[in-house]
């Protein structure tokens, strides 16, 4: 016997002609869109928490450029010269040396937010970096700016002596005791304001060669010949090891101050700026100022730097955003440290020309180039060789 399959239903349902099996696609289908919605406003919700939420970063960003042969604005807000000289003849300038800064938006009190984080990791001219790197632990921000004020104090008076003694004027240094620690060799020993005359009856020509003479004793103990009160007295201490960025170095437990007697009155006026990444272009700045003729050719040249009283340019923190800053601001050639070269490859705003220095001297031989219209290809710059050396 066989069968026949069974008839097929002559009158589908309403949900069949519509092309649904049944109600339970229906459901499904509606839970399915419940769960999306929930996922969405979650996602949502976690957004503008993230959005608001503070991390433990800050960003550099390019700050504001000022032209050190130009005017600047004081502490009651009167326009009045960066740099003015007392006692010398000045001559007209033209153009631009500008000194380039860095401004840092957040800090451990008050960190930006997430969104801000997001933005400034895909803008080339901003730096994302951990809040520890620029706000120390146990140091507040009131205690940082008053050290980068000191350091700002510091670099003028390199500067100043870097550009008298180039222009081959005497300039006489005193090292001067700042501080002293509370556990260090000197405790008891030397006092703030004392004068370092010798060390192990050597002359020190300046700081560094104070520390050199006491790491090259190993431990030894050291004779300092110091001036307090208008009296000379010769005062022993041993130097105790510690380890400073990784290094073991014997120290005394002080900071010291260069104090420089010069021929020249030179004032720099700079508020609320500090650092000592302008140390160059302060020193290029006075030059100018002291020299006839246009040292940049009435150009606009930027440029960043530490400087020492021997001439000799060091590196600085924020480079690529004053690089950015530089250009933003006009600039068509940029003075860059040697030791800085590392992060400055690859990186250089279009329109902008780097020029490699590592001596107030280089500097201003590119300068004379650059013056002249000659061909600043033939001027040392950065190469990708320098990203090996980082």
């Amino acid at each position: 016997m066989t069968t026949s399959p069974a008839p097929s239903d002559p009158h589908p349902t309403g949900l069949e002609r519509l092309g649904v099996a049944d109600g339970g696609e229906i459901r499904r289908a509606a839970r399915s869109t419940r769960i999306g919605l929930i996922a969405f406003i979650a996602s949502l919700a976690a957004l503008l928490v993230l959005t608001f939420l503070p991390l433990p970063y800050v960003i550099e960003q390019p700050g504001p450029v000022f032209n050190t042969l130009g005017e600047v604005k004081d502490a009651k807000g009167a326009s009045v010269p960066l740099i003015s000289v007392a006692g010398a003849d000045t001559h007209p300038t033209a153009g631009a040396l500008d000194l380039t800064t860095v401004q840092v938006v957040g800090n451990r009190e008050n960190p930006p937010t997430w969104m801000q984080i997001v933005l400034a990791w895909f803008d080339p001219s901003k730096a994302v970096v951990p809040v520890d790197a620029v706000f120390p632990q146990g140091v507040s921000s009131t205690q940082r700016d008053q050290a980068n004020q000191l350091m700002m104090v510091d670099s003028q008076q390199e500067a100043t002596a870097a550009a008298l003694k180039e222009l081959g004027h005497d300039v006489p240094v005193t090292i001067r005791v700042v501080t002293v620690t509370g556990d260090g060799a000197a405790h008891g020993i030397l006092k703030a304001g004392d004068a370092v005359l010798a060390v192990n009856g050597a002359n020190p020509a300046d700081t560094d060669a104070m520390r050199a003479e006491i790491q090259q004793g190993a431990g030894a103990p050291v004779t300092l010949t110091i001036e307090r009160d208008g009296k000379r007295q010769d005062v022993s201490m041993t130097p105790k090891k510690q380890t400073v960025d990784g290094a073991a170095r014997w120290l005394l437990g002080i900071t010291l101050q260069q104090d420089y007697t010069f021929p020249i009155d030179v004032k720099l006026q700079l508020d609320d700026v500090g650092g000592p990444s302008a140390g160059m272009m302060f020193a290029l700045g006075i030059i100018d100022t002291l020299t006839p003729g246009e040292l940049n050719g009435g150009k606009q040249v930027a440029g960043t730097g530490t400087i020492t009283a021997d001439g000799t340019v060091g590196p600085i923190g924020g480079i690529r955003q004053k690089l950015y800053g530089a250009r933003a601001a006009g600039a068509d050639y940029f003075l860059a440290p040697g030791s800085n070269c590392g992060e400055v490859y690859g990186h250089v705003p279009a329109g902008l020309t780097v020029v490699r220095t590592d001596s107030l001297e280089q500097s201003l031989d590119a300068l004379k180039v650059i013056a002249g219209g000659g061909d600043v290809k033939t001027l040392p710059t950065c190469t990708a060789a320098d990203l090996k050396k980082n």
